[in-house]
C-alpha cells in the first residue's frame, strides 16, 4: 500500500469543512509556534518507523535458508541414543 492510498483511506471521508475544523482545533491546542515543532516530531517518527520496517524487510529477504546438509548435522540420529 503506498502512502497516497493510506492517506485516502484514513481521510477519504473528510470534507473541506471537517479538515478546517480539525486544523483550527490543532491551532488552538498547540498554538502557532508549536505546530512546526509538532510536525517535525511527527516527520521524524514516521521516518524512523519506515527505516525500521525497511531494515526488518531487508533482514528477512537477505537471511539465507539453511542448507539440507546443515539441517542433517543439527538433527540427532535416531540410531545413536
Amino acid at each position: 500500500m503506498n502512502t497516497l492510498s493510506a492517506i485516502l483511506l484514513l481521510f477519504g471521508n473528510l470534507g473541506t469543512t471537517e479538515v478546517i475544523i480539525i486544523f483550527v482545533v490543532i491551532l488552538l491546542l498547540f498554538g502557532g509556534k508549536k505546530i512546526p515543532e509538532l510536525m517535525h516530531g511527527i516527520g521524524k517518527g514516521v521516518r524512523s518507523f519506515k527505516k525500521g520496517m525497511n531494515e526488518i524487510e531487508d533482514e528477512i529477504n537477505t537471511t539465507p535458508a539453511p542448507d539440507n546438509k546443515e539441517k542433517a548435522k543439527e538433527l540427532p540420529k535416531e540410531g545413536n541414543k
